[in-house]
């Protein structure tokens, strides 16, 4: 396989299995005019003039080996279900921690933290290969930062993985020094850094 995606309205994460023309020619057969994109991994594609570049970065990949469960506390935490998507997608658009659409609550179970009705914090589960399982969706709305509320609803998520015998890994932009330090205190570590690109096709 060449190149491979997620139906657009789960997820804009695409992955190649090299970087020749062949792939980037199978890469584009897959993304509609109009629509974006995002590849993290060894392979880059070289992409042409009729694609906008939207974000580059390194992509820090961290994974918890340690099955000692997390201490769980904080305040309640409800799952998210499809009536709570628009909200979802409101807290996402606020405080853009990655790759997020109507449909990506179908790749796993989330959670979130609601404050007087308003959905203020939110984490769960995205893609998994085998037994390991990823760790996604985690941002916390600007007013309600510096509560514990991410450490609190990652707690719940990675005790879940554990549960299941799963190993939990996450991925967090190389420049987020705050997230990454979040990480490590829950046990995680560094396993690689990759390149990411987001791009759309404009023809």
């Amino acid at each position: 396989m060449l190149a491979r995606r997620y139906p657009p309205d789960i997820s804009p994460i695409a992955a190649l299995s090299g970087d020749a023309p062949a792939n980037v020619t199978a890469l584009e057969a897959l993304v509609e005019v109009g629509d974006d994109m995002g590849t993290v991994g060894p392979y880059m594609p070289k992409l042409g003039r009729h694609w906008q570049t939207l974000h580059e970065s390194q992509v820090t990949q961290m994974l918890r080996a340690g099955r000692t469960p997390l201490t769980e506390g904080g305040p309640e935490a409800v799952v998210l279900g499809p009536d709570d998507v628009a909200d979802m997608l409101a807290l996402v658009e606020l405080t853009q921690p990655g790759p997020f659409r109507r449909r990506t609550i179908e790749l796993g179970r989330f959670i979130g933290i609601r404050d007087n009705g308003q959905l203020v914090a939110m984490a769960g589960e995205r893609s998994w290969i085998g037994s390991f399982r990823e760790v996604s969706g985690v941002c916390t709305h600007p007013d309600a930062q510096g509560r514990g509320y991410a450490r609190a609803l990652i707690a719940r998520v990675v005790n879940r993985m554990l549960r299941s015998g799963e190993t939990p890994f996450l991925h967090a932009e190389a420049s987020n020094v705050r997230a990454i330090a979040l990480y490590r205190g829950l046990g995680f570590v560094e396993r690689a850094r990759f390149p990411l690109l987001a791009a759309k096709r404009l023809q």
